[in-house]
């Protein structure tokens, strides 16, 4: 059985009841664009890592301005495949344009990196790790195995839909309330941390969420393939294609500006995905406007590259019998792996960024250490906080929420991962700092 579009492209919202009309002044998927970027949430991605460390320098790209750029991407690649599913499927797609599908994606886009903690997927890394062999490992013990999963193979993509449909928002339920069509292309593993691949570990929700993510995946009629998962989106295609586009031009980019690849080795690159050579090339003379004149070019021409093989690809994206990648089915595929091998090692294997990740696996290990501890603490007193001790009583100050004295387990370590996930890499080092007297 297929998806269909006419579902695919529900503007119901969650945690509401029925549609919202799509109007052409301003329709419901660029207000969720607009929930995002106004979402205290997003705003802190300012400063996060994204490769480089902040300090290195202001040329290169943080998590908040990748996330802008895979959006602006995102919006023309929806917009171009929309054109042709417009005039494939009108007449089934009750009004809809070919601008919405832009409007879907970019939405997704900007979001999908929100859930991501500091220090990038080494803080991820870091608390999966905590869990699984730290003092965590004691503590979802207890827990229901889907529980236990969750903190086992902590994600950032399943953080980051718990930040948009339940965190941010005094609601809980529904969060932002953003619509289904733009959660659903948000979420590029649509099954929980049971049914996660065990070789990659990714998944999409965690358990507290199982509720939020059917209702979505029954309104916009996501396949269930059995096991406990559904089908992609058919749009989650282009926000991978949108996020692996701009990872495999702005690293050269971002590494001639940090002078450790030559200009000569970005050029060669670059070239290397161009289609044919502008003829204006050559009338830039300066190095750095020649690079970013490249950079610009090559991410028109991927784009036109991943259209045209996700409109090849629709029908078996319908029916979610597509498990490919659209980048690696374009015909620079070779020179996109050629390009993740160099910048792997030539710009991101450095003794800098491995200092970074000494400081932040230390950082977020002490976090976890303290505020775990008292909330065990207060778990252990039958949840009076006037046994515990002095430097307890303070922790649990700190929380954003007030802790609940009678909050499950599972409840109480999903709060303390929420705090320190949503964190910055400049606050966690701080709350580090003052754990340890420094400041």
């Amino acid at each position: 059985m297929a998806m269909t579009w006419s579902r695919l492209l529900s503007a119901q919202r969650l945690g509401h009841q029925g549609a919202e009309p799509v109007t052409p002044a301003r329709n419901p998927f660029q207000k969720d664009w607009d929930r995002v970027v106004f979402c205290s949430a997003f705003r802190r991605l300012q400063d996060k890592t994204q490769v480089h460390s902040l300090p290195e320098s202001d040329y290169v790209r943080n998590r908040l301005t990748h996330s802008l750029e895979v959006s602006s991407v995102g919006r023309s690649l929806g917009a171009q495949v929309g054109e042709s599913v417009v005039q494939r499927h009108g007449a089934d797609l009750g009004g809809v344009t070919a601008a919405e599908f832009g409007h879907i994606v970019a939405a997704a886009c900007i979001g999908h990196d929100i859930g991501n903690p500091p220090f990038g997927h080494f803080g991820e890394a870091t608390i999966q790790h905590w869990f699984r062999s730290g003092p965590g490992a004691e503590l979802v013990r207890p827990l229901t195995a889907p529980q236990r999963s969750d903190f086992l193979h902590f994600e950032g993509n399943a953080q980051g839909f718990r930040v948009m449909s339940r965190l941010q928002n005094w609601r809980d339920a529904g969060g932002l309330r953003l619509t289904c069509a733009t959660l659903a292309t948000f979420m590029k593993y649509p099954f929980g941390s049971q049914a996660a691949d065990p070789a990659k570990g990714k998944f999409g929700h965690f358990a507290a969420e199982a509720g939020l993510f059917e209702d979505m995946a029954g309104a916009v009629g996501l396949e269930a393939l059995g096991g406990g998962r559904h089908a992609r989106h058919a749009l989650t295609w282009l926000v991978e294609a949108a996020d692996d586009i701009c990872y495999s031009v702005v690293d050269i980019e971002d590494g001639y500006k940090l002078g450790r690849i030559t200009f000569a080795e970005a050029e060669e690159r670059l070239h290397a995905l161009l289609q044919r050579m502008p003829p204006r090339y050559r009338e830039i003379a300066d190095e750095p406007w020649k690079i970013a004149y490249l950079r610009a070019k090559v991410i028109g021409d991927l784009i036109d590259l991943a259209v045209t093989v996700f409109l090849d690809c629709e029908p078996a994206i319908m029916t979610g019998r597509y498990d490919g990648d659209l980048m690696a089915e374009t015909p620079v595929a070779g020179a996109l792996a050629e390009i993740a091998a160099f910048t792997r090692a030539r710009i991101f294997e450095t003794r800098e960024r491995f200092q970074t990740e000494v400081m932040g696996g230390e950082i977020l290990t002490s976090l976890l250490d303290a505020f775990c501890d008292a909330h065990l603490a207060l778990e252990m007193a039958g949840g009076e906080f006037a046994a515990l001790a002095p430097r307890q009583r303070a922790l649990l100050r700190l929380m954003p929420q007030p802790p609940q004295a009678g909050a499950a387990r599972y409840e109480w370590l999903l709060s303390v991962t929420d705090f320190i996930s949503g964190m910055t890499d400049s606050y966690a080092l701080k709350q580090f700092q003052r754990l340890r007297g420094l400041q």
